[in-house]
């Protein structure tokens, strides 16, 4: 990022997407017994963020909504499960500036690289929580499907009502 020139205006976009996100991360639907929860479109902001602004900045404010996200709720087992349970998985919703005509088709690749990022923690730091005789891998993939499909129905339902070519000329064109 030595060469990416942010405006002042591009920050105060993404500081204000990162405490949206943040604030939705906060209301639950429904919570895992062991972390995990369905809620409210956390990820919409950082969506717009990156069909606005692209990917650069998007990876920035992930990584600011997931170290927010481990102050807010941490459960530290080892730093790498660290990096995969909460910077990354924010972070590749900068994955959507890859799909610029298709965004639901974005949507759904990062939500599969932030599942991908979870299961791979659940198969690898918390393959202890597996009932007897359960695969780990089994176990991690529908532990993680169970908050995270959902949270991506959401997430494409919130987009599906929003005015997208209107925010998003908006949000680049406001001064």
């Amino acid at each position: 990022m030595n060469h990416v020139k942010f405006s002042t205006h591009m920050l105060v976009q993404a500081a204000m997407m990162s405490a949206i996100t943040i604030v939705l991360a906060q209301i639950h639907l429904f919570q895992l017994p062991q972390g995990g929860e369905i809620s409210l479109g956390t990820m919409v902001p950082l969506i717009l963020l990156a069909r606005t602004y692209g990917c650069k900045i998007t990876l920035l404010a992930g990584f600011i909504c997931g170290i927010i996200g481990l102050l807010l709720n941490p459960f530290i087992y080892h730093p790498v499960q660290v990096l995969l349970d909460y910077p990354l998985p924010y972070m590749v919703m900068a994955i959507v500036t890859l799909f610029r005509g298709h965004l639901y088709l974005g949507v759904t690749a990062a939500f599969t690289m932030k599942f991908l990022c979870h299961f791979l923690s659940g198969v690898i730091f918390f393959a202890a929580y597996a009932p007897e005789g359960m695969s780990p891998i089994l176990y991690s993939a529908t532990y993680n499907a169970t908050t995270l499909v959902p949270d991506f129905v959401i997430c494409c339902l919130i987009l599906r009502l929003l005015p997208l070519k209107r925010l998003t000329a908006e949000f680049s064109t406001a001064k």
